[in-house]
């Protein structure tokens, strides 16, 4: 499995969480090697008033962290999938090729950290249920995640991203007339069609290319794309990205 950590926030039972999952593992699933989830779930001490970790706690947890993957290699355990923080608990999820050595892991980490309160557990999940429904994002929070790497990339290059300017998108349909009532539904938008693009064979997708001026930061693109993608999808198509040119400061 290739190591590739993604994060993101979403609400999880009505409260803010910060999810962060190994994306490296998602198109080799379900690993019957590993047929078992275990977890720990260790009580911040201090939290803010929405329940996430404070900067002063972040490293005592980045220690139990680390010392979960250190245990989980000594006892070869099996392999840390993802973390959640949410209403002041951090949750470490793992996936394991047997359970019944998981409990004496968890102990030989949280000997080490007397001031923190825990539980853990764990069951038999052969579909990666947890995986798939707890900790990889949809289709809408995949996007965001796509959206702020690249506002961090312009960022690195010196872009002022609060700055208008013309951003391009793409949405692929399964049929020409698809296609064509979505551009009817952008124009009225403001959008302006740039370039129809034929499917390349008999079972290929046709897209659809088109600009409008817009502010490329965080929280604009996320409500822009996230506008895109369910227009596209009332008119059967799939949202495909957006680019833009660079505005430097």
């Amino acid at each position: 499995m290739q190591e590739y950590w993604e994060r993101y926030m979403k609400p999880i039972e009505g409260y803010p969480a910060i999810v962060s999952f190994n994306a490296g593992v998602a198109d080799n699933l379900p690993d019957r090697s590993m047929m078992y989830v275990g977890f720990v779930k260790v009580r911040l001490q201090y939290s803010k008033e929405n329940g996430l970790i404070i900067p002063e706690e972040r490293d005592d947890i980045e220690c139990i962290e680390d010392r979960i993957e250190m245990e989980s290699l000594r006892y070869r355990s099996g392999k840390y999938i993802g973390r959640i923080i949410s209403q002041g608990v951090v949750h470490f999820i793992y996936y394991l090729k047997f359970d019944f050595e998981w409990p004496d892991t968890v102990t030989a980490v949280m000997q080490h950290f007397p001031d923190y309160s825990y539980e853990s557990g764990s069951r038999e999940d052969i579909g990666w249920e947890v995986y798939k429904k707890l900790l990889f994002p949809t289709l809408k929070e995949w996007q965001i995640i796509i959206n702020h790497h690249a506002c961090r990339r312009l960022e690195e290059q010196g872009d002022n991203l609060h700055v208008k300017r013309a951003i391009e998108h793409s949405v692929y349909f399964e049929s020409t007339q698809e296609r064509t009532l979505f551009s009817e539904k952008i124009e009225a938008e403001g959008f302006h069609i740039k370039k129809e693009i034929e499917a390349a064979d008999d079972h290929g997708k046709c897209g659809l290319q088109f600009y409008r001026t817009d502010i490329p930061y965080y929280y604009d693109i996320d409500a822009l794309t996230m506008q895109l993608i369910d227009v596209g999808v009332a008119y059967g198509g799939e949202y495909d990205g957006w680019e833009c040119s660079l505005v430097k400061k």
